[in-house]
């Protein structure tokens, strides 16, 4: 007897999950999205120019789960890229996270050297401080360096990013800005890091490419008729969404991206630069053509500006972490199995976590295991 699947969303969660599903037995998968195009917030596409733009902002892959690395490299190849994030502050490009060389580039020599003495008094070599607990040192010089941190690095750019204050936001934002005790390495510390060599978009088309998988984009949950003669439904949208809100909506936070065309090689120096400052409005500018080494006269920059998520107007981002917003959606997900019991949710949205893609991928291969290997 063949198995019917229905997943909605063709993100990478979807995706992922769509191909381990039909590759691991008698089942056929439809996927539906209600996007005309794979890949989520993923995707990606050439300009006229030849420039891969990542149309709903950077993303890069890093991981050190040796499963999803070898998952995904079935259906890609990764350049070796490796992400370095500089910000602008005072006037100055320095590296974020904030490191011993963006120590001697905000301080005096003399400051430096004792700053630097005293976190490697204070914490292991290779740790990331989380900037609200180095808050809490009394430390004259190690309060200098937070202070420094939190006003200039911190502060404006997380009001901006999130639309509220520091101490609003729950901890697993704030603990997402640390100094890094050591020399600048980059973003990520991950084992494997890098850009699908033909873009994420492509990944996710060969993920899709088996006779068992039935795609269907511009295609609603709502549209399907009959969804209880799936034998299982994996969701990867909006929990409220899918019950119209009887509740009221999840809260998100969104994007908005001032997208350019320029008649020169590059605008900047690196493929993202934060501007943590209260002055731009803005927090950070991508420059796309670094993450392929793409080569072109001209280069895409976008501007990035964070905004509420409205129904109808823009597109989710990122879930807002509190307790109150975690109930809710314990309470939608509650509610919804009750009305299809054969639903299972998952992904940044079904699961309202914010993911970043190996975790989604590792959530996908959890759920996989617990739904058809018990």
């Amino acid at each position: 007897m063949i198995e019917k699947i229905l997943v909605v969303g063709a993100g990478i969660s979807g995706a992922a999950l769509a191909r381990k599903t039909s590759d691991g037995g008698k089942r056929v998968v439809d996927l539906i999205d209600s996007r005309p195009h794979v890949a989520g917030n993923a995707y990606d596409r050439r300009t006229p120019d030849g420039i891969m733009e990542h149309v709903y902002g950077s993303h890069i892959f890093h991981t050190s789960n040796e499963e999803v690395w070898h998952f995904l490299n079935q259906f890609t190849e990764f350049n070796g890229y490796r992400h370095r994030v500089l910000g602008m502050v005072e006037g100055k490009e320095i590296p974020i996270p904030f490191s011993f060389e963006s120590i001697r580039a905000c301080f005096p020599e003399e400051d430096t050297r004792k700053i630097i003495s005293k976190l490697l008094d204070r914490y292991e070599e290779g740790t990331k401080v989380p900037i609200m607990d180095l808050l809490k040192e009394d430390d004259p010089d190690l309060r200098a360096l937070s202070d420094y941190v939190y006003k200039h690095v911190f502060l404006h750019y997380t009001e901006k990013q999130w639309g509220k204050s520091p101490d609003e936001i729950d901890g697993a934002v704030t603990a997402r800005v640390p100094v890094y005790v050591g020399e600048s390495w980059g973003y990520f510390r991950d084992t494997y890091q890098g850009i699908p060599v033909d873009g994420y978009t492509a990944m996710v088309g060969k993920m899709l490419d088996s006779p068992k998988i039935h795609l269907s984009l511009n295609t609603t949950f709502e549209s399907v008729k009959n969804p209880e003669e799936y034998d299982r439904i994996f969701y990867t949208g909006p929990v409220d969404e899918l019950l119209g809100y009887r509740f009221g909506p999840l809260p998100y936070r969104s994007e908005r991206f001032e997208v350019e065309t320029l008649d020169r090689e590059h605008y900047q120096d690196n493929a993202v630069v934060n501007y943590p400052d209260a002055e731009h409005a803005f927090t950070r500018i991508h420059e796309y053509k670094y993450y392929l080494g793409d080569k072109s006269d001209r280069t895409v920059i976008a501007r990035e500006y964070p905004e509420p998520f409205e129904v109808g107007k823009n597109e989710r981002y990122y879930p807002v972490p509190s307790p109150e917003n975690e109930a809710l959606h314990a309470r939608y997900v509650e509610e919804a199995k009750r009305e299809y019991p054969n639903i299972r949710f998952l992904g940044r949205l079904g699961d309202y976590r914010y993911y970043d893609m190996d975790k989604a991928v590792a959530r996908v291969m959890d759920v996989y295991r617990e739904e058809f290997e018990r």
